[in-house]
């Protein structure tokens, strides 16, 4: 008896063990440390970086600003959730209040809260916050769109686009001028591309942002070449299929077909791998399979399928 108690007591002790590997911490009554700004900040800097400590067992943090103040609020700013330990966003002039919480899917932290006040200032010292696109993209269609962030004072912004790092202002892609906050433009060729933003009026000019890079490449890579096994080979499980690296792919898609060269082995494929070999192990003794590849660039680029070869399991 003494012995099956022992037994039982040891298995509820595996099982809340093994529970305690799902338990999500809670992190209700604790505060996030705050780095950045300092709290009752006062600034001409239109642009703010909210920055603070990471929290333990904090999966999302809450970011929130209103004006002025959150028992009084007339204004919700910012309401987002982020993954990141800081955030850059840029505002007008005004009086403001902020407060950060981390969050996990079972709990909240209590709110961290600081104040700061935004004076107006010169064009000249503030500069444009880009959005999109990210910095070092890669874009199979040609239509890219850009967006930035309002900035106070402004009533038009110069966007440039360039190919040659701004280096001839006489000869660029693109120079307009907008008083939208985006602008669509149709590249007309290939290539890797720098775009910046500043804010403009009448009498002054903010600082550039700062400069992005994206590529447009609209051709996909060379057609794979095959390495083995050779066509109609007869090999024995498991079955390496190995083909030749692509300068410009990405990841490969294989396919592996029935002997009919056209129906697919399995749910498994196409299958996509990023190295440039797959191991087949299925297939019973005097059946033929059939297989090739094809290339994906970084932008999504698909090239042509290499030959299609044949193996006989033995």
């Amino acid at each position: 008896m003494k012995k099956n108690i022992n037994i039982l007591m040891g298995a509820i002790l595996l099982l809340l063990a093994g529970c305690s590997e799902f338990i999500e911490p809670s992190i209700e009554n604790r505060k996030i440390e705050v780095l950045a700004p300092a709290n009752k900040l006062e600034t001409n800097s239109y642009q703010q970086t909210f920055w603070w400590n990471p929290m333990a067992d904090a999966l999302f943090y809450r970011l929130q600003v209103v004006s002025p103040k959150f028992d009084s609020v007339s204004k919700l700013v910012l309401d987002t959730l982020i993954t990141k330990e800081k955030f850059v966003y840029t505002m007008d002039p005004g009086k403001y209040e902020w407060r950060v919480r981390g969050e996990n899917g079972s709990s909240v932290s209590d709110y961290t809260k600081r104040s700061l006040v935004i004076f107006p200032s010169s064009l000249t010292e503030q500069s444009v916050q880009l959005t999109v696109p990210s910095s070092g993209l890669y874009f199979s269609k040609p239509e890219i769109r850009y967006e930035w962030l309002k900035l106070f004072g402004a009533t038009v912004y110069r966007l440039q686009v360039d190919n040659n790092n701004f280096l001839d202002e006489k000869n660029m892609t693109l120079n307009i001028t907008t008083s939208n906050l985006g602008f669509l433009q149709t590249l007309s060729q290939e290539g890797t591309y720098q775009f910046r933003v500043r804010a403009e009026n009448a009498t002054e000019n903010s600082k550039w942002s700062t400069v992005r890079t994206f590529s447009y490449d609209a051709t996909g890579p060379e057609k794979v070449s095959l390495s083995s096994p050779i066509n109609k080979q007869l090999v024995s499980r498991p079955v390496r299929l190995v083909w030749n690296r692509m300068a410009d792919a990405e990841r490969y898609e294989v396919s592996v077909y029935k002997s009919d060269e056209q129906t697919p082995y399995s749910k498994s494929y196409p299958q996509i791998v990023t190295s440039t070999e797959h191991v087949f192990d299925a297939g019973e003794i005097g059946e033929t399979i059939a297989w090739r590849v094809r290339a994906f660039d970084k932008a999504g680029n698909a090239g042509a399928y290499s030959e299609i070869r044949t193996f006989t399991i033995q």
